[in-house]
């Protein structure tokens, strides 16, 4: 809420003492700004909060006036959501908060939801497919299941140090990953495993199989074939070579390997 009710704030507290939470959290959405301020301070007098949740991290807003919420409350900021799935609620880090607001990205937090959701036999079979340059359509759709487990694409982008802010703010959304799965899917087997066999033919039944245009078709399949040769070339590079050395690098974790997304338009 951005305005206090006076008749409201009464109710919760009514609510509160008759319920008798062992905690009590004032969900603050990041995007509000200074309101949230003293919203967070007629609810703390009210209801003796215990801690802050700050929503709607992963959107435009940064964040920074809702950390002042921190200040007048005198509270801790205990958990932030990133989106409206479980998976996306988690720990609030203040020192990783900080280089989000200075557009440093969040690599450890990004680090730390590929380990928890993406699966490493998964990851370990299409490491093997690029080393052998084996890399096929039906490795590229496991792949695109896997990062879509970690939420929205845009949210992923915004982990990353150094992206530009047109980058971020471009409209990378679930519709494009919609529209490459379903022309992906509208292949045969043997056409995932063997794109070369499309000819003009297939690529019209793809196209009205997967509701798209056979020029979309055409420029997944281009971009996919410069990206297996891409694949082949890594793959035949010496293994090893290039490797820092030094103590503990074996135990520094390692983001999966994802193919850029073909571009359709």
């Amino acid at each position: 809420r951005l305005a206090v009710d006076t008749e409201m704030m009464a109710e919760v507290r009514r609510i509160s003492e008759a319920v008798g939470p062992d905690y009590t959290f004032l969900v603050v959405d990041a995007m509000t700004g200074q309101d949230a301020v003293s919203v967070a301070e007629a609810f703390h007098t009210t209801l003796a909060l215990d801690g802050v949740i700050l929503s709607k991290v992963d959107g435009d807003a940064r964040g920074g006036a809702a950390l002042s919420v921190k200040e007048v409350t005198g509270r801790p900021i205990a958990f932030a959501s990133t989106g409206e799935r479980v998976a996306d609620f988690e720990q609030f880090h203040p020192d990783r908060m900080a280089d989000r607001i200075l557009g440093m990205g969040d690599v450890l937090t990004l680090i730390e939801r590929v380990e928890q959701e993406y699966d490493q036999d998964v990851a370990a079979k299409a490491e093997q497919a690029i080393l052998e340059g084996s890399f096929t359509l039906d490795d590229f759709l496991e792949q695109m299941a896997q990062v879509r487990k970690m939420g929205p694409l845009s949210g992923i982008i915004g982990m990353l140090p150094g992206v530009p802010k047109e980058v971020k703010d471009a409209d990378i959304g679930e519709k494009e990953l919609n529209r490459v799965e379903a022309i992906i899917r509208s292949m045969t087997t043997e056409e995932r495993r063997r794109p070369e066999l499309i000819n003009g033919s297939r690529r019209l039944r793809i196209a009205n199989g997967s509701g798209t245009s056979t020029s979309e078709v055409n420029n997944l399949l281009k971009q996919f074939k410069e990206m297996a040769k891409m694949m082949k070339r890594f793959g035949g590079a010496p293994q090893g070579k290039g490797k820092a050395k030094g103590r503990g690098s074996a135990k520094m974790p390692k983001l999966p390997s994802l193919p850029s997304l073909p571009q359709l338009n």
